[in-house]
């Protein structure tokens, strides 16, 4: 592979609706290219990019992919990233590397859910934006039907470059609107030819349009063309870059990724016109973590080194490896590698280019390129690698809050510390999935975007590290208290020859009223009824069976308990005695004091378009949930309720259906409340069954 500088790098992200068609359009960029021999499909398994046993078996991205792509004397740096909602967090990573977000939209079904968020996603991270308009083979495939729906959504910033010659199956080439040039035939095998003369007008309409968008994205030129109404061929170029960058410009193109109908051509304005690294106006700022100063480099050689590690692929055979992108500097064999977030120098086995799975040893890589390290020792996903005496820290990755959970369990006894090392493995994979033991249930819970995202984890567990994990929704950290004041007796007596045991307490229990107390105790004992030295062996026997309450064995809460009235013996009692007249007469003293069940609620905050206001309601209310009041956020309904973490486990998927995919919550704990009766006798019942099953 050749030797490719910054500023013929082109670093392009490939993001859209899952099923849109990224894999396969990459697959005809590297056919195209000459980089394979045959295109690839997706149905066979076949492709580049999806290469993990879980994406060939499920016939869709799971995980971000490079596929650089040689084209014209330029290096494009593909990523193909997954679509699909639960592996929305594959986008953080690409989108810090990259400078442009090619957005694939569907050419029959027009404008989706996932283009939608891509756009967003693009907008917020600050890259160019770019619309393909994929499958123009298709019969009633429409490139203005939906080329007007994105305007309508983005407004005049969408510029159509690549017009279709043909629809539908007759879609056989693509007029380049900024060169005004036409491209018959498809991948590589393309012929220049005249513009058909029933396209001249649409032609000569959409490069008045384009002028018009260049001009306005820079004013030096749009002074020139209020006073002229033209611009010349090279200023035209000048504000189609600068647009290109900072957004003021996106263009659309028509493609076929199946039939490779305008991929060649697609390239072309890529490499000749789509931002580099080095372009005027990119700055990458950070700070040193030795002083907190800020800290700025520009993407070019003679910068000191540093780099941002923006995925982690974790393999039991090949060992760990680290992808990053270069912001500054170069990197060789040779390159000391500092990494700042551990304050710990790494030591690579090489540096590759990945193309899917397959690894190229490089010697050299410069500013703006990515790259591959192997086998790095403390670098995890959003580190920064830089030069010991020039420290540069790049803010990390964030993404989105976890709005699933599963118990996970070995599948077979023994197993345990195999499944959660593969967990703990698949971590630096996907940060987005979170781990953590639920010290109450002791369960160890996973949490992550959705149950497909969950299923993911549990197979990659099995495909790459032979362990194979059970999901389970998770036990309730349900508690119990008590709604009446009561006066109990409890009395041990014992006699088995010898020393006996006896122990006599008059114990009144009733609710503190609020349930985040646990426990009070109180002393009231006058006369010496019960020795000073016995009484907290009585507050120990009810602190160790609060644990277990009277209904169904859950944490008992909001109780105090006032110790007024007893009895001992000078030889017989004991504080074992007196610890268990305690128990008697918790377990008697609650039994009679109108126990009930408490559950926890949440605080849950979802956040819909208004369309679906109606559903989110009336599905909030099915849920035993309540509406606590309604906002307006970003153009938004925010609806925020609170619900029993019961009737929430399936709310992710569930939210997804009703809303398209484009409602999305956050949840948090709020408080325990009291069961309905109906219900509790469900839980109360299960909970006896497990005792019994325990047994």
């Amino acid at each position: 592979m050749a030797d490719y500088k910054t500023k013929d790098i082109r670093n392009i992200a490939l993001l859209g609706h899952g099923g849109e068609g990224k894999t396969t359009l990459v697959e005809a960029m590297l056919f195209a290219a000459g980089i394979t021999d045959r295109q690839g499909k997706v149905e066979d398994g076949t492709t580049v990019t999806d290469f993990e046993p879980e994406e060939i078996r499920r016939k869709f991205s799971i995980s971000a992919a490079c596929a650089p792509v040689d084209w014209n004397e330029k290096m494009l740096n593909i990523i193909d990233v997954p679509g699909y909602f639960d592996f929305v967090a594959e986008q953080a990573g690409p989108l810090r590397v990259v400078e442009t977000a090619c957005i694939v939209v569907n050419g029959v079904t027009g404008f989706s859910v996932g283009a939608e968020k891509a756009f967003k996603n693009a907008v917020k991270h600050g890259v160019g934006r770019m619309f393909a308009i994929n499958q123009m083979d298709r019969d009633h495939a429409s490139f203005d039907k939906v080329t007007q729906q994105i305007r309508e959504r983005h407004g005049s910033c969408v510029v159509p470059v690549l017009l279709p010659i043909g629809e539908g199956p007759n879609f056989k080439g693509v007029v380049n609107v900024l060169e005004k040039k036409a491209y018959m035939g498809a991948y590589n095998k393309i012929t220049e030819t005249d513009i058909p003369a029933d396209m001249a007008d649409k032609v000569e309409t959409a490069f008045e349009y384009l002028t018009e968008q260049a001009a306005a994205a820079d004013e030096e030129l749009m002074l020139k063309y209020l006073e002229e109404f033209t611009l010349d061929y090279e200023e035209i170029l000048t504000g189609f870059r600068k647009g290109m960058k900072d957004g003021s410009i996106v263009p659309v193109c028509a493609v076929s990724a199946l039939t490779g109908v305008g991929i060649a051509p697609m390239m072309n304005l890529m490499a000749k016109y789509f931002p580099s690294p080095a372009h005027e106006g990119i700055e990458h700022t950070g700070f040193n973590p030795r002083n907190g100063e800020v800290q700025v480099r520009t993407c070019t050689d003679d910068q000191p080194f540093s780099a941002f590690v923006y995925k982690t692929i974790a393999d039991p055979f090949v060992g760990k490896l680290s992808l990053f992108r270069i912001f500054s500097g170069t990197l060789t064999s040779a390159t000391t590698l500092y990494n700042v977030n551990k304050d710990k120098t790494e030591k690579s086995s090489g540096i590759y280019i990945l193309r899917g799975k397959k690894q190229i040893a490089k010697q050299t890589l410069h500013a703006g390129d990515l790259g591959a390290l192997a086998k790095l020792q403390f670098t995890n996903t959003g580190d920064t690698l830089c030069d010991y005496n020039n420290p540069i820290q790049y803010s990390t990755l964030t993404y989105p809050a976890p709005c699933m959970s599963k118990a996970v369990y070995a599948a077979k006894q023994g197993e345990e510390d195999k499944v959660f090392s593969g967990l703990n493995r698949l971590m630096e994979e996907d940060p987005s999935i979170t781990i953590e033991k639920n010290a109450e249930t002791t369960e160890t819970i996973l949490s992550g975007q959705g149950e497909m995202h969950l299923d993911v984890i549990r197979n990659k567990l099995a495909a790459k590290f032979g362990a194979n994990a059970v999901l389970q929704d998770p036990k309730i950290a349900y508690r119990e208290t008590i709604r009446k004041v009561v006066s109990c007796q409890g009395r041990h007596k014992k006699q088995s020859g010898g020393h006996g045991q006896f122990g006599d307490v008059w114990i009144e229990f009733r609710p503190i009223g609020d349930t985040n107390i646990d426990f009070e105790f109180e002393d009231a004992v006058v006369g010496g009824v019960v020795p000073r030295n016995f009484i907290p062996s009585v507050e120990k026997g009810l602190r160790e069976n609060i644990k277990k309450g009277v209904l169904a064995g859950y944490p008992m809460v909001g109780l105090h308990a006032k110790l007024y009235d007893g009895s001992y013996h000078p030889v017989d009692s004991s504080e074992m005695a007196f610890k268990t007249a305690a128990r008697i007469a918790y377990k008697k003293g609650c039994m009679d004091a109108s126990p009930v069940l408490l559950e926890p609620i949440m605080h849950v905050e979802v956040l819909v378009p208004d369309e679906y206001m109606g559903d989110i309601m009336g599905d909030m209310n099915k849920r035993r949930g309540r509406i606590m009041g309604m906002n307006q956020v970003e153009g938004m309904q925010q609806v925020v309720a609170e619900a029993p973490i019961a009737e929430m486990f399936k709310y992710a998927t569930d939210l997804r259906s009703m809303t398209q995919a484009r409602g999305s919550f956050t949840m948090q704990f709020e408080r325990y409340e009291e069961v309905p009766a109906d219900v509790a006798k469900k839980i109360i019942e299960n909970a006896k069954k497990d005792d019994e099953d325990e047994e």
